[in-house]
C-alpha cells in the first residue's frame, strides 16, 4: 500500500526526531518537550508512558531495517521489564504497546506474556478489573479509562484465564465509564463498602478521557480473543464514543476539557488526544459496518491537521518533528502545550497505519 505522500513526509519527520531524542537521552525515557527548544524532560524508570517511547523505537526499527536501531529498540524494550510486577492498571500502556511493535523479537515476546500473567494474577474478581493500584500514589481500587487501552491485549497473552479477565476488564470499564449519553466519566474510586464513586480527577470533560476509552473500544472489535457479546458491546461503546468525538466538528484538535468546545473556554487543545483518537478511528475504519469509511475519513482529516498544523518543520531553534501542543495536565499547570512522548507515537502509529507500514488492528 501506499500512502499520501504528506503522510510519509510526516512519518519521516516524526521518526527522524526520535532519532534525535534517542541520542539526546540515553538510557531515560522522554516524558514532555519543551515547545520552544525541543529539551526533553525525562524519566530514569519510563512511567506510564515508557512503553510508548520503545514503541517508537521500534517504528524507527522498521523504517531504517538498520541493527543499530533495532538493537535500541530491542534494549529499552528490555528496560521496561521492572513494570512487569508494578500494581498499575497502566501495565497494558507500558508493556502493550512497549512490546506489540517488536515484531520476532524474543525478549519482547517473553516480557508480554510474563505481564499478561501478571496481570491477569492482578484481576480483582470483586472489583471486575485489574485495578487502577498504587504504583502512582493514591487509592488502589480505582477504575479509570487510562488503565482500559493496551489491558485487554495484554492480557489475553495469558491464555484463557487472561482472556476472561480481558473481556471483564472491558466491559467493567464501559459499565462505569461510559453514559448513555456518550458522556465519559473518566475515574471512579471502588469502597468495598459503599460501592462505586465518581473521583473528580481526572474531570468529566477530560479529552483523553473520551480517546483513551475510544481507543479500548475499538481495539476489542478487532481481538478473536475477546468473547462476541463483549465485542460486540464495544463496537457500539465505540460507535457512541467516535459520534460524541465529531459532535464539534470544525474542531478535530479537542480541548483539554471537551465542555470548553463550543463556549471556547476548554483550555488548551490537546495534540495527544486528537492523534489517540486518530488510530482508534482508523482501527473503527477496518471495522465491518456502513459507518467504517466515515471514520477513516475522520482519522485522515486528524492526522492531517496535525502534520499541517502541530508539526515542527527543521530550522531554527528547534528540531523538526515535534508534535506541539500536547496538553499533559492543565490543572496542574505541566506541560500544557508541549511535545508528548505519547501523542508522537500515536501520530507516528496513525502515520504508519496510511502509508502501510503498520496494520492499526494488530496493535
Amino acid at each position: 500500500m501506499i500512502g499520501p505522500r504528506w503522510a510519509d513526509a510526516a512519518l519521516d519527520d516524526v521518526l527522524g526526531r526520535v532519532a534525535g531524542t534517542r541520542a539526546e537521552v540515553g538510557e531515560r525515557f522522554p516524558l514532555h518537550a519543551d515547545p520552544d527548544t525541543g529539551r526533553w524532560v525525562t524519566t530514569a524508570r519510563g512511567a506510564w508512558t515508557g512503553g510508548f517511547w520503545a514503541g517508537l523505537l521500534w517504528l524507527l526499527a522498521r523504517r531504517t531495517g538498520a541493527e543499530e536501531d533495532r538493537a535500541a529498540a530491542a534494549a529499552c524494550t528490555a528496560r521496561l521489564a521492572e513494570w512487569v510486577d508494578a500494581d498499575t492498571a497502566t501495565r497494558g500502556l507500558i508493556l502493550w504497546y512497549g512490546t506489540a511493535l517488536a515484531a520476532d523479537d524474543a525478549v519482547a515476546r517473553e516480557l508480554r506474556i510474563r505481564a499478561a500473567r501478571a496481570c491477569a494474577a492482578a484481576f480483582d474478581p470483586e472489583l471486575g478489573a485489574v485495578p487502577w493500584g498504587s504504583a502512582f500514589g493514591g487509592p488502589r481500587t480505582l477504575v479509570r479509562v487510562d488503565g482500559a487501552p493496551g489491558m485487554a491485549p495484554l492480557l489475553a497473552a495469558a491464555g484463557p484465564a487472561g482472556e476472561r479477565a480481558a473481556a471483564a476488564h472491558l466491559e467493567r470499564h464501559l459499565d462505569l465509564c461510559l453514559r448513555g449519553d456518550g458522556v465519559v466519566l473518566p475515574a471512579w474510586q471502588i469502597e468495598r463498602e459503599t460501592g462505586p464513586r465518581v473521583r473528580e480527577d481526572p474531570p468529566v470533560g477530560w479529552s483523553r478521557g473520551r480517546a483513551w476509552l475510544l481507543l479500548a473500544a475499538a481495539d476489542a472489535v478487532h481481538r478473536p480473543a475477546v468473547p462476541p457479546g463483549t465485542r460486540q458491546r464495544c463496537a457500539a461503546a465505540a460507535e457512541l464514543l467516535a459520534r460524541g468525538s465529531t459532535r464539534a466538528a470544525a474542531r478535530l484538535v479537542p480541548y483539554d476539557r471537551e465542555s470548553g468546545h463550543e463556549s471556547g473556554t476548554g483550555g488548551p487543545p490537546d495534540t495527544s488526544a486528537a492523534a489517540i483518537t486518530a488510530v482508534a478511528l482508523l482501527k473503527l475504519g477496518h471495522a465491518p459496518g456502513p459507518l467504517a469509511g466515515r471514520h477513516r475519513e475522520r482519522a485522515v482529516a486528524i492526522l492531517r491537521r496535525l502534520t499541517d498544523a502541530h508539526l515542527t518543520r527543521a530550522g531554527g531553534n528547534r528540531p523538526g518533528g515535534m508534535l506541539l501542543d500536547g496538553c499533559h495536565d492543565a490543572g496542574r499547570d505541566v506541560a500544557t502545550r508541549h511535545e508528548l512522548v505519547w501523542g508522537d507515537f500515536f501520530l507516528a502509529v496513525g502515520l504508519a497505519a496510511l502509508t502501510g507500514r503498520v496494520d492499526v488492528r494488530e496493535l
